[in-house]
């Protein structure tokens, strides 16, 4: 079908800069698992509490980064995880939409050697062409161009850098699907640009992450109960891994690690940790997911069925004990460079 089937009567909400505080929120909870410890064993800790339905072939999805971008989940860590936990899986991306490092097949490959992606098979999904995902009950989309090898796949394993976006407010595990499996010459430009428009980048605020989400629920139920998610808050600039060197530079603190089967719940406690965060902390982040009108991007999770937006943060560091966001942060430090 192709492009956007905008439903009639279709109003934009306008609300995307507003957090919603845990105790105005309603519906049922779901478990969050968080580790304070950041390295290849924490890693390891966390995949493995969500762990129980990935068999099969497993894809693997993560931000492989420009090159030598600074910020990227260190490939050591990535590795030591697959090669313990997911023997035989394998790394999967995209084509970019925009011109740099990865918008061609050549280029992706040579930038992957660089930034070190070479431990296990990596797979650009849509090299030889694409596949169309159904999309229900969305505001933009009845399908979604993704790329043909994700349909190779029995389970997902979202494995997320948490960050700040340029367009998107922050970039957890909605957007690293969402964007990051839609193929580089569709999809993108279905989710970034008004059918029509000169400008690549028109689509913005509210209208963006509605489309990124509508594209994200694609995959998401495609895979039904054989996904997870894991959100690395570390190293966390208010710009994407998309920005490569460029990145503006670290100032928040490191958190720790976060992983949960609903991948809202995830993605709402990375944010609710970033909010949780005492005033003496810099506020770049929630000021990034704010001005984008960010925030978006859960509600219209929540809108559309994707999972929960309250949920119970199990303590992996203290032998499950549930535990505060308060909690969780007792132990941050600022961020040294």
């Amino acid at each position: 079908m192709g492009e956007s089937t905008l439903k009639p009567g279709y109003v934009p909400p306008t609300d995307g800069d507003r957090y919603i505080p845990l105790a105005q929120r309603s519906g049922n909870e779901s478990i969050v698992y968080f580790t304070r410890d950041l390295s290849a064993a924490g890693l390891k800790k966390a995949y493995e509490a969500v762990s129980g339905e990935i068999d099969g072939k497993v894809a693997v999805k993560l931000h492989t980064g420009e090159k030598h971008g600074p910020n990227i989940i260190p490939h050591a860590w990535v590795q030591a995880l697959m090669e313990a936990d997911i023997p035989g899986g394998t790394i999967v991306e995209t084509n970019t939409y925009y011109e740099g490092d990865r918008d061609t097949t050549e280029k992706h490959l040579e930038t992957l050697k660089v930034n070190g992606w070479t431990f296990c098979p990596v797979d650009i999904m849509d090299a030889e062409g694409t596949a169309m995902l159904p999309v229900e009950n969305g505001n933009f989309f009845e399908e979604m161009s993704v790329g043909k090898d994700l349909l190779d796949y029995d389970s997902f394993v979202a494995l997320t850098h948490f960050k700040g976006h340029v367009k998107g407010g922050f970039g957890g595990s909605n957007k690293n699907i969402g964007i990051g499996c839609a193929d580089g010459k569709e999809g993108k430009k279905w989710i970034h640009t008004t059918p029509g428009s000169d400008d690549m980048w028109d689509i913005s605020n509210e209208e963006l992450m509605e489309r990124m989400t509508e594209s994200c629920k694609s995959v998401v139920s495609h895979f039904g109960k054989k996904i997870c998610y894991v959100n690395v808050m570390r190293n966390m600039s208010v710009d994407c891994d998309c920005a490569g060197v460029s990145a503006t530079p670290v100032v928040m603190p490191n958190i720790g690690i976060l992983s949960s089967t609903d991948i809202l719940a995830a993605d709402q406690a990375s944010v609710d940790l970033v909010y949780a965060l005492p005033e003496r902390f810099p506020r770049d982040l929630k000021e990034r997911m704010e001005s984008r009108h960010g925030l978006r991007q859960l509600t219209y999770m929540k809108e559309l069925g994707m999972g929960n937006d309250r949920y119970v943060l199990i303590d992996l560091d203290h032998d499950g004990a549930r535990i505060t966001l308060d909690e969780a942060l007792e132990s941050v430090v600022p961020w040294e460079g």
